[in-house]
């Protein structure tokens, strides 16, 4: 009893050195986390050599957004932030890397010229699309004018002022980025020589003869894949394998789906709505009022009635429902039937055309028309007909022409339709200026319309299934240690297990999650292989992650590629073997294809072109297109270990395109193709070169 009483008289002391203990652990644990600012900086990424602060690239977010304001007078939502910051990140790379660029060069902009792109001569589309009269549609300068005027008057910290000066500050790298890319474009120059070529390339012509043998000639049994066969190809090929810092990961999602009895609230409460609804005086607006959608009371005619009414249930003032409809509930009532001024009809026709316009022609399709009509009277199918018979695009759906409105369809056809009052096959052929028409009229003129309102509501889970859905998926993430125990965990349960492979840090998309931002945060800042994840909220869905594996930036090694390259080792190995059981047969092509077995076929082509890239079974292979024009006439080349094969090649003719002197059009071509490859691939250089490192996920 004395050591109770001690304890007891000490347990404040024991109570405050527990607390600090805990806060301490606390503390100290963020302290030394990898978040802490003690061992990380606030950076987001590496440009040009230049670190890019937190707080820059925040001021950077903050100008997009002003941007954003500027133009469509609203602050930007969650769905376009993504978009800000990455109009932020282009931004500071073109601060950083593209616009010393234009220093080096001499490319600038004068006050002079930004004059002008504001309110001279050449005003900035920007600005034009800014200041449009809604009256004309067209820009005004009187508005851009007033506006100046106001803007200038505006405090210097006003939001609005700020928002222009930033506007205006945007203006001048972008002329000069436009400046320095055009030094670049227009640098490219064609000669008569290039030209001359491009023509040989275009029309050349070669007529040759080849044998290819595939290499799935050759079974996987018979090559042995060594680990030297490995290395070698490898090293060969291992600009191929450059890769960009990626991560893998393997995941299970938990869906949140409404369950039964959330399904049942739902009907009841649209079952509580039927009397009022019924009663309501004006169904529009209560359907409005009362609807998950907008569009609650809409008018419709026969052609375009929803698939849940059919015209036999519509009453006016009946309230048909609550009833399922996909995944949501419905209340449907008829507010009022009417006659409208057009007519709908459906019909399906045979569509037979004459060669030409003369008499003969005509009555020779007309007999045909005929005979067919006498055909399906006898019993034949009208669908059957039409796709073997009809001469227009509806053939393939049986010569269903869907419902369509009075003026639609050309005189004599839309008379024939909507002279008929029964359903079925008309007992002549009509004639138009297409041809001649076998029609079936499959719904009769109808010119009724329907006011329908709809009270939808669309059935979402509750509180207690989303509460079941995390449950469930903390239960499986807890006490996780290691990808064996998620693979075995996730098949007890029954879960499927996704893979992701090849994650960058600027992704916010993977696979089926979709917006999944926050897995791919979790994946490069706090994740290591084997380390199970917490349960990520996305939304619609819980998801419990983990680490499989990891790429540096650089070259992928050897083990990982091992299985991809694996292929097509086998394919060179395969493609010897084959070679050199060509190498040691005599006589034409054909003979060699004969005694070389079935795999062998014997190709032959008229027109070989040194611009082309495949031939015939032997797929891509612009290696073997060089083979044929450096061949001379009549001569065959050694086996061939090209793609997807092994091609003995024969040239048997080369023509060389005529002489013409004139080759303009040519080096338009290629002036045109240089162009547009030096306007696309400017940007990338310079970013390339810029050695641009992108942490972002550290914050975003």
């Amino acid at each position: 009893m004395a050591f109770i009483g001690t304890l007891r008289s000490k347990m404040g002391t024991w109570v405050v050195v527990f607390v600090f203990v805990a806060i301490s652990a606390f503390v100290l644990g963020d302290l030394f986390s990898n978040n802490s600012f003690l061992f990380n900086d606030d950076s987001v990424g590496e440009i040009a050599g230049q670190t890019i602060s937190l707080k820059e690239y925040q001021q950077a977010v903050r100008e997009r957004e002003a941007n954003y304001m500027m133009y469509f007078n609203r602050q930007p939502g969650d769905r376009e932030m993504p978009t800000l910051r990455e109009q932020a990140w282009e931004m500071l790379i073109l601060r950083h890397a593209i616009e010393n660029q234009f220093e080096k060069v001499g490319v600038k902009v004068t006050d002079d010229e930004l004059v002008d792109m504001i309110s001279g001569k050449n005003i900035n589309e920007g600005i034009k699309q800014s200041f449009v009269n809604p009256q004309t549609g067209q820009f005004d300068r009187g508005m851009l004018g007033t506006y100046i005027s106001q803007i200038k008057l505006a405090p210097e910290t006003s939001q609005e002022r700020m928002q222009w000066e930033i506007f205006q500050r945007d203006l001048k790298p972008g002329r000069e980025r436009i400046k320095y890319e055009n030094l670049l474009i227009k640098s490219a120059y064609v000669t008569t020589a290039e030209a001359e070529k491009e023509y040989h390339l275009q029309n050349d012509v070669a007529e040759i003869q080849y044998v290819f043998v595939p290499y799935y000639a050759v079974s996987d049994t018979a090559v042995n894949v060594t680990a030297s066969d490995l290395k070698a190809y490898y090293n060969k090929n291992k600009e191929k394998f450059k890769s960009e810092h990626t991560r893998d990961m393997k995941f299970v999602v938990f869906a949140i789906d409404p369950s039964a009895d959330d399904s049942l609230s739902y009907r009841e409460e649209l079952m509580r709505l039927v009397s009022d609804f019924k009663g309501a005086q004006d169904d529009s607006v209560f359907a409005i009022i009362n609807s998950d959608v907008a569009e609650a009371f809409t008018k419709f005619n026969i052609s375009n009635l929803p698939d849940y009414i059919s015209p036999e249930e519509l009453t006016v003032g009946e309230v048909k429902g609550p009833f399922l409809d996909e995944n949501s509930y419905k209340l449907v009532k008829v507010s009022s039937i009417g006659k409208d001024t057009t007519y709908t009809a459906r019909a399906s026709h045979i569509l037979i055309r004459w060669d030409n316009d003369t008499d003969a022609a005509k009555k020779e399709a007309k007999e045909k028309a005929v005979s067919i009509l006498k055909d399906i009277k006898n019993g034949a199918s009208f669908t059957d007909k039409a796709r073997e018979f009809g001469t227009d695009g509806t053939a393939t759906q049986g010569g269903d022409l869907g419902w369509f409105s009075t003026g639609a369809m050309v005189k004599p056809f839309e008379i024939a339709v909507f002279s008929a009052t029964k359903k079925g096959l008309l007992n002549d052929v009509v004639e138009t200026d297409f041809g001649y028409h076998i029609i079936e009229i499959t719904e009769v003129k109808d010119n009724s319309f329907y006011n329908i309102a709809v009270i939808e509501r669309e059935i979402l889970p509750s509180d207690a299934s989303i509460n079941a859905a995390i449950r469930k998926a903390e239960t499986f993430a807890s006490e996780l240690g290691s990808l064996k125990n998620f693979t075995e965990r996730a098949a007890q349960e029954g879960l499927t297990v996704y893979e992701a492979k090849n994650v960058r840090p600027a992704d916010r998309r993977i696979n089926n999650l979709g917006e999944a931002r926050s897995v791919v945060q979790w994946l490069f800042r706090d994740a290591k292989e084997d380390k199970v994840s917490d349960v990520f909220d996305l939304q619609d869905q819980y998801a419990v992650a983990v680490m499989t594996g990891e790429i540096e930036e650089g070259y992928k090694s050897l083990d990982l590629v091992k299985d991809e390259i694996t292929p097509a080792v086998k394919n060179e190995l395969k493609g010897k073997l084959i070679a050199d059981k060509l190498k040691s047969m005599q006589g034409s092509l054909d003979e060699i294809a004969a005694a070389y077995g079935k795999d062998a076929t014997v190709y032959t082509n008229n027109s070989v072109r040194l611009n082309t890239n495949s031939l015939t079974s032997v797929g891509f292979d612009p290696i073997a297109i060089g083979q044929v024009f450096s061949l001379e006439s009549g001569v065959r080349s050694q086996p061939y270990a090209g793609a997807n094969g092994v091609v003995i090649i024969e040239t048997k003719t080369k023509t060389p395109a005529p002489s013409i002197g004139e080759y303009s059009m040519f080096k338009m071509q290629l002036q045109q193709s240089a162009v547009n490859r030096n306007s696309s691939s400017i940007a990338d250089a310079i970013k390339q070169a810029a050695s641009i490192e992108d942490k972002r996920y550290r914050f975003y």
